[in-house]
């Protein structure tokens, strides 16, 4: 019979399975380049929204993507090719979930298969009030899935510091047009903002 405690960790946890997204397709001569290989916009659109359903069904809420952290395309994937996306939460804190999506290319007339990019994103559940809201945690049960959650505090942590560094550049470059603006200004504007954004950009908490 289940305690208690355990009871209560199983309401507040998922597998990492429970979000396991899965879409199939094929690269169509609208879809690649003149190089005759899928678009990178059109790749990235295809993990976007596959990591948009998988976070999701973890969270049972509205989800917005907060980051995409990584893409990285490791083989080019060609028109004729089919392309299948596999994507699951692998990691929780709080109100955000971290999502990793694999994308496989398939020759079909062949039949030869290689992973052909990897993305982690990041993704925040919203409650009723369009606030962050408590997601569940995950419970990783295959090797790949303990892997991806054993490190995923050490990603956690790079996006902390890249998401800084973004709002300290944001808030040094401000919003004006810099090549309308004359270098006397944009030189005053960043010499009033420049060294107080660093700090404030490292001391805050994401």
């Amino acid at each position: 019979m289940m305690k208690l405690e355990e009871l209560a960790i199983a309401m507040h946890t998922r597998p990492a399975s429970a979000s396991l997204t899965v879409k199939d397709a094929i690269v169509l001569p609208p879809d690649t380049n003149h190089h005759g290989t899928i678009f990178g916009g059109k790749l990235m659109a295809y993990i976007d929204d596959l990591a948009t359903i998988a976070a999701t069904r973890h969270a049972r809420r509205p989800v917005v993507t907060a980051s995409t952290d990584s893409v990285d395309f490791l083989h080019p994937v060609k028109k004729g090719d089919a392309v299948s996306l596999s994507a699951f939460v692998t990691w929780s804190h709080k109100t955000s979930m971290e999502v990793f999506v694999r994308v496989v290319t398939e020759d079909l007339l062949t039949g030869k298969r290689k992973v052909s990019a990897t993305s982690f994103l990041t993704f925040v559940a919203l409650g009723d009030d369009n606030r962050p809201v408590e997601v569940p945690g995950v419970q990783p049960e295959s090797d790949e899935e303990r892997l991806l959650f054993n490190t995923a505090p050490e990603r956690k942590e790079a996006r902390r510091i890249r998401r800084q560094e973004s709002k300290h550049f944001a808030d040094f470059m401000g919003t004006d047009d810099v090549r309308h603006a004359p270098a006397s200004s944009r030189a005053a504007a960043h010499s009033r903002k420049g060294n107080h954004a660093f700090a404030c950009a490292w001391e805050s908490e994401w």
